[in-house]
């Protein structure tokens, strides 16, 4: 199929694509288990990611910035009130200070003004992939935008120790998911930048440089998991169930118990 903005989260082309918010749903990240069965559901269409609040105020601010916040509110009428003068719910209107706060600096607007989601696709460890771009700065830098609760925040992860929000998150993997396929589509390997405002009552902003040893990392984990999630895409092998998702929540069939020691297995 032929790829662009309109039917690039189709059900078509994530069947034929993979995507790095695909490739998160199988493996997952640090900050969050992967489950292949939850991947598969949803490529099925028998299973959608609920809405939350944390997740409509951060979409509300890159459809700003894209220019389809339009489209967006039409698209998500919960967000605002139901009587009054219908404006944006309490929890919402934050996203209106964190665009006010990114308004007034210019070195974040000036990474913001690159073209504006651009459609690439390549192909990586046996399979094809697409990207869509916050800001391309063609010939200079690839830029996503992301709104976190705090850019500060470290995370504890067993055995690894405390992580920046970055690869806790796995957007390293998706810098180096997005770089590699625009250096296929121009002959070009861009640096990779992440401008991220927080949430937090005074909006904390920075624009980081995911520099490539970060990135190099991140494509050697996704180049070790990609054959596992190959075979489990085409049906060769049945998907393993996480019991944690709230997709496996949802599909749970009790058949025996567990004991005490089962429930603190992971720990």
């Amino acid at each position: 199929m032929e790829l662009s903005a309109n039917n690039y989260y189709s059900a078509e082309a994530n069947q034929e694509y993979m995507s790095v918010s695909q490739y998160k749903d199988f493996a997952g990240t640090y900050g969050k288990l992967g489950c292949e069965y939850g991947a598969m559901e949803k490529l099925a269409g028998r299973w959608e990611e609920k809405k939350t609040t944390a997740l409509l105020v951060g979409s509300y601010v890159d459809s700003y910035f894209e220019g389809s916040l339009d489209k967006f509110k039409a698209e998500n009428p919960e967000i605002f009130k139901k009587t009054g003068d219908k404006g944006l719910k309490a929890e919402y209107l934050k996203a209106d200070d964190i665009i006010r706060r990114i308004e007034r600096d210019q070195f974040f607007m000036m990474c913001l003004s690159g073209e504006k989601q651009v459609v690439m696709t390549g192909e990586l460890f046996g399979a094809k992939w697409k990207i869509k771009i916050d800001s391309y700065i063609a010939d200079k830098v690839i830029v996503d935008l992301k709104v976190m609760s705090s850019i500060t925040k470290h995370e504890y992860v067993r055995d690894v120790g405390y992580l920046d929000f970055i690869r806790y998150w796995g957007y390293d993997i998706q810098g180096a998911i997005y770089q590699e396929i625009v250096r296929q589509n121009t002959g070009k390997r861009l640096p990779f930048y992440i401008a991220a405002a927080s949430k937090e009552e005074e909006t904390n902003i920075e624009v980081i440089h995911v520099t490539d040893n970060f990135l190099k990392d991140a494509m050697s984990m996704v180049e070790a998991a990609m054959p596992r999630i190959l075979q489990v895409k085409s049906g060769e092998v049945k998907p393993d169930r996480c019991e944690n998702c709230d997709c496996c929540r949802s599909t749970k069939v009790l058949r025996n118990p567990i004991t005490i020691l089962d429930l603190v297995k992971d720990i």
